[in-house]
């Protein structure tokens, strides 16, 4: 049997006045692909995020001509997913259609209910899933008690037990990027950062803290697994090998563990593995020794999840963290030798005020930060605020599951959504046009 991949692009822009735009390696398909592809399934993979027509998507479908084909789905992609769908199960009836991911996870049923074309949804955890999935179809068994996947049996929508989450991650295979034949690029605010040969890798799964704006949380039931430093390694040297010098980090919370991040660096200087690379971290969970030790390993950019300077604003959003805490971490960065310190800051929360609001872009700017992203908060199923909102009556599911909302469109309270862009629009410029900055 033959299994076909999808990362679909986005069904339609989200317009923020300054993102972190980047075109990145799907791995969490290429996980899949490569778990699948060891144990003798033909695989392929097709990123379509770099605005590849809907004809050219169904033609790649049409001349791989896979038993199965599966989509990653994003809030941002779910729509578009599914009009690829609906064309490639016209096109081949016979084809079993899967969708995977965030998206799929938290509204499995509603898209079940609205695409007859859709035959499956995996939930949470691809791997392990889509392996007995595979081993069961290629034999020509039932899969309906395979853990882990909803499906639609008559009218009635079946979910199955949740299947568990893998707990050793070093048991994984380092995804296969070869099944991919694009050079990735990334940009920050506009710029490029990925200079050099430059890929993703994840470290670590899952994140224990419980913001209200995260599905990680209940994606990942607040465990956070991480690789070793050995096994980190491991792929960090046959990517060196390869001729990547460039890399993100892309977990959930990359720095939580400090042991293992100097351990990490140290094994990074001691192999020799030159690479740029770029982290996230939370403020509250990052030590100078830490980040000392991931500048002379070749840290060059860290993003502080920073939110707001409103202690009550970062209360709503459960985030565990404070203002002082925020200016203490850039510090510590600053003077541990990181090329770049990016703020990221959320706005518009439901009740917030413009006070409020501009008190977190004049915190921006006494900062000493080289880069602040500014994001009007988005909703989206499977996030505590979604729930929260909905029950609350602000927020309409039906209208809103598929594609999420900005919390300025929705609630009575908030700052309009147009006014919000040109406060950040305005702030940016300010960040930006400042004599110090230039």
């Amino acid at each position: 049997m033959k299994f076909s991949f999808i990362n679909p692009g986005p069904s339609e822009s989200w317009t923020h006045v300054v993102i972190a735009s980047a075109s990145w390696p799907p791995l969490g398909l290429l996980y899949i692909a490569t778990v699948l592809k060891q144990n003798n399934f033909e695989v392929s993979v097709l990123d379509a995020t770099n605005q590849t027509s809907l004809q050219d998507i169904v033609s790649w479908v049409k001349r791989e001509d896979p038993d199965f084909l599966g989509f990653s789905t994003l809030s941002s992609s779910g729509r578009a997913a599914a009009i690829v769908a609906e064309k490639v199960k016209e096109m081949n009836p016979n084809i079993k259609i899967a969708l995977g991911n965030y998206h799929a996870t938290f509204n499995a049923e509603r898209i079940l209910k609205k695409y007859p074309f859709i035959d499956l949804i995996v939930r949470n955890e691809g791997e392990l899933t889509c392996l007995e999935i595979a081993n069961r179809l290629e034999k020509g068994k039932e899969i309906k008690d395979i853990r882990g996947i909803a499906f639609r049996e008559g009218d009635k929508i079946v979910f199955t037990p949740d299947r568990e989450l893998i707990k050793d991650m070093d048991n994984l295979p380092f995804p296969d990027r070869s099944l991919l034949n694009v050079e990735y690029r990334s940009a920050l605010a506009g710029l490029n950062v990925a200079t050099k040969r430059f890929t993703t890798v994840v470290s670590s799964r899952g994140c224990p803290f419980n913001c209200t704006y995260c599905a990680c949380s209940l994606l990942a039931r607040r465990r956070w697994r991480p690789r070793s430093p050995e096994n980190i390694l491991e792929e960090l040297e046959m990517l060196y090998n390869q001729g990547f010098r460039q890399i993100i980090y892309v977990d959930d919370n990359f720095a939580l563990n400090q042991k293992r991040v100097i351990e990490l660096c140290h094994s990074m200087k001691k192999n020799r593995i030159e690479m740029d690379w770029v982290c996230d971290a939370r403020v509250d969970c990052i030590s100078m020794d830490a980040l000392k030790a991931m500048a002379k390993a070749g840290c060059r950019i860290i993003y502080f999840g920073m939110e707001s300077a409103n202690q009550r604003i970062l209360d709503f959003y459960n985030k565990g963290i404070t203002p002082s805490q925020s200016i203490a971490a850039t510090k510590a960065a600053r003077k541990a030798g990181i090329d770049i310190i990016v703020g990221s800051f959320i706005v518009g929360a439901p009740d917030e005020t413009r006070e409020e609001i501009e008190n977190t872009f004049n915190f921006a700017q006494r900062l000493d930060i080289d880069v602040p992203l500014f994001h009007p908060l988005e909703l989206h199923p499977g996030t505590p605020l979604w729930a929260d909102l909905s029950s609350q009556g602000i927020l309409n599911e039906d209208e809103h599951w598929e594609k999420g909302v900005y919390a300025s469109d929705i609630s009575p309270k908030a700052v309009p959504l147009r006014e919000l862009h040109s406060m950040i629009y305005h702030a940016s410029k300010k960040f930006l046009l400042r004599s110090r900055y230039i």
